[in-house]
């Protein structure tokens, strides 16, 4: 990818690939105009106004017809880019499409880079990094949830937070800067006091989006949510319950799951990745053991865990023992994992009592449900519950959300810079250290929205979006 701006005029299919409806073909660039008019016949596009539509017919070379389309054009500055651009809405005859791309590139066009067109709307200075990213992010947004995250970031709520940020620094930086120039006459210009409480108050919001990752990264990505419990707990029931549908194998005989099944499930916008995994018991054969391990490999990866038991064949110690073996003493669950206790199958011994598998500091009426997989029975409690448990304080979702690994790496090393500078500020450091300190601050900030990028950096980034965005 060519990172450097250029003047070339780029063209790219921005739909599917494939037979369709409408395929939009999109030109920016310089030139935009001036060669998709050479081959649109209809109206003179280089006469028209900005942002309209116009229904015409493309003929190549020889005067042939390839289709009837309608080519909305856009003038620079007010298009994605910021340049010249012009979509053509053609048939979607993968034929077709072709050809008038072909006529593009014969015309003096080139084709698009992966992500070339948002790069060139960042470069350009229509959005900062960190809304081009939100681009990407968008496009692959499978629910609700993961929406709402990639619009709030695409319209710049946590950039204007993070230049908010590093504008306050930068204002005490340059005082500090301006000590050193003045380093022989022992003068101080930035209040030193004020300086502490303005890196507290910065560490404390950084804080905040560092703590938030979690929800975001699962918001984007989907909730790992793992199905756990001995053979024939009732695992697969369960899993069929919750997606309303026969997906997995349900029999009588233990063991019948050997290897991990996972499926998707939206609940209120939330999307959760459903793993149903081979019962924890002590293997029987080969095939099993590696299906046991698989399934303590995927606990030990997930965000919610699901475990489920028979009350009719578990007693209170045997659940305790299992928690224990399976859950804590092998400790595969991160401190972010979070766990739901399911005691199945009450329709068979509806007289049992939840209470007695109360354990203090790891069973209670919160994270405890009876259900009946196979009659439906406390399925939809069940769903509300594994909502509840990832959106704990529905107030979070109105606040800014990381959901960006990169952001969030960015962030913590800011933060470690600027306890370094809140160290050197207690300790009496000199003032050329602590600007050091805060530039490292600066510079990591000033990655999250482009402020500072290198040209690797923005190859990481545009090259996993789609060609034509």
């Amino acid at each position: 990818m060519t990172n450097s701006f250029s003047p070339d005029t780029i063209v790219a299919l921005s739909t599917p690939p494939g037979q369709g409806a409408i395929g939009v073909i999109r030109v920016s660039g310089p030139r935009a105009i001036e060669i998709v008019d050479y081959f649109f016949k209809g109206r003179n596009l280089e006469k028209v106004e900005g942002n309209t539509v116009h229904y015409g017919k493309v003929e190549d070379e020889s005067g042939r017809v390839i289709d009837e389309c309608v080519a909305t054009v856009f003038k620079a500055p007010k298009s994605y880019t910021r340049e010249d651009v012009v979509e053509l809405s053609c048939h979607g005859s993968p034929y077709i499409l072709e050809q008038v791309i072909q006529l593009c590139l014969r015309g003096g066009c080139r084709l698009a880079d992966r992500g070339e067109f948002t790069l060139r709307a960042f470069l350009n200075g229509q959005m900062d990094l960190s809304q081009a990213e939100a681009v990407a992010d968008l496009i692959a947004s499978e629910s609700e949830a993961s929406h709402e995250l990639a619009i709030k970031q695409m319209r710049g709520g946590f950039s204007q937070e993070i230049q908010e940020l590093r504008q306050e620094l930068i204002d005490f930086a340059a005082l500090i800067e301006l000590e050193l120039d003045f380093g022989e006459e022992d003068v101080e210009f930035a209040d030193r006091g004020k300086l502490e409480a303005l890196v507290e108050k910065i560490k404390s919001v950084i804080k905040r989006l560092l703590d938030s990752f979690h929800l975001g990264n699962v918001l984007k990505n989907g909730v790992a949510t793992v199905i756990a419990g001995r053979p024939n707990a009732g695992k697969s029931t369960l899993l069929n319950a919750l997606l309303n549908e026969e997906r997995a194998i349900v029999s009588e005989i233990a063991g019948t799951t050997r290897d991990t099944v996972e499926e998707s499930l939206n609940i209120n916008g939330i999307h959760f990745r459903l793993i149903d995994t081979a019962g924890i018991r002590k293997a029987q054969d080969e095939i099993e053991r590696i299906g046991v391990e698989r399934t303590i490999a995927k606990i030990a990866q997930s965000t919610l865990v699901i475990y489920l038991f028979d009350v009719t064949e578990t007693k209170p110690e045997d659940l305790w023992s299992d928690v224990e073996r399976f859950l804590e003493g092998s400790k595969v669950l991160t401190a972010k994992s979070k766990q739901i206790y399911v005691a199945n199958k009450m329709d068979l011994n509806p007289y049992i009592k939840p209470e007695e598998y109360y354990k203090e500091g790891l069973i209670s009426s919160e994270n405890l449900i009876t259900a009946s997989a196979k009659n439906k029975m406390n399925i939809e409690y069940l769903k509300e519950k594994l909502h509840q448990l990832v959106v704990d304080d529905p107030s979070l979702m109105d606040q800014t959300i990381v959901t960006n690994s990169r952001h969030f790496e960015a962030l913590n090393n800011a933060y470690e810079a600027l306890d370094r500078v809140l160290n050197g500020l207690q300790s009496g450091m000199t003032g050329d250290f602590i600007a050091m300190d805060i530039r490292q601050a600066l510079h990591h900030l000033g990655l999250i929205t482009g402020e500072i990028h290198t040209d690797d950096l923005l190859d990481s980034i545009f090259t996993r979006f789609c060609i034509g965005k």
